[in-house]
């Protein structure tokens, strides 16, 4: 009996450390015309506070930019040229957000030249309704990015979290394993005592 309050106290120390982390960072980048925009959070939906700083750097480690966090936690960063690069914030308490950006995904790639080639195609078609009454394909397909972008952040950060409660499920259910095979060992051993007894 001396032998089990040790490993029940284990268990609970477990069971309790485990619940009491509470989330996870997030960040995330995406490309948006010209620009880079990003968000940085916790999993849990909230977002990083304003005025975050969020520093950028290249593939050597070097620090090349910073920007800095809005009241919903989005930041925006220009880079100056096609290089991956990573995106730090530091949220305090031990978390720290950290994401990067292959080149190929840098706002000006191959997405850029088949934008202006559907340009060149809406400009060469025929128009029926006067050129003022309709915005152009730029405008257009902006206005749609931003509708879209959004839409998509609330749907992200409900992912985030999502992903947060099915591990701590995971670690809760490997503790109930772990409690559950202790016990069948226990009541082997007590068993066996018994007979011998």
């Amino acid at each position: 009996m001396r032998n089990l309050v040790p490993a029940v106290a284990l268990v609970l120390a477990l069971v309790f450390s485990g619940s009491a982390r509470a989330h996870k960072v997030i960040a995330s980048v995406y490309a948006e015309g010209d620009v880079v925009e990003g968000e940085v959070g916790f999993s849990n939906g909230d977002m990083a506070p304003a005025d975050t700083l969020v520093e950028v750097f290249d593939a050597a480690g070097a620090k090349i930019g910073e920007s800095r966090t809005d009241k919903d936690g989005l930041f925006r960063y220009k880079p100056s040229g096609r290089l991956a690069l990573t995106f730090r914030a530091d949220l305090g308490g031990g978390h720290v957000a950290e994401t990067t950006m292959s080149a190929d995904e840098l706002p000006g790639g191959a997405g850029g030249a088949a934008a202006s080639g559907t340009e060149a195609e809406a400009s060469d078609a025929p128009s029926a309704v006067s050129a003022s009454a309709v915005p152009s394909s730029a405008i257009l397909r902006a206005m749609i990015a931003e509708a879209v972008r959004d839409e998509v952040k609330p749907l992200r950060r409900e992912i985030a979290a999502y992903k947060e409660k099915n591990d701590l499920q995971s670690i809760l259910g490997g503790i109930g394993y772990i409690v559950g095979m202790f016990g069948i060992g226990y009541y082997l051993v007590a068993r066996r005592k018994l007979r011998q007894a």
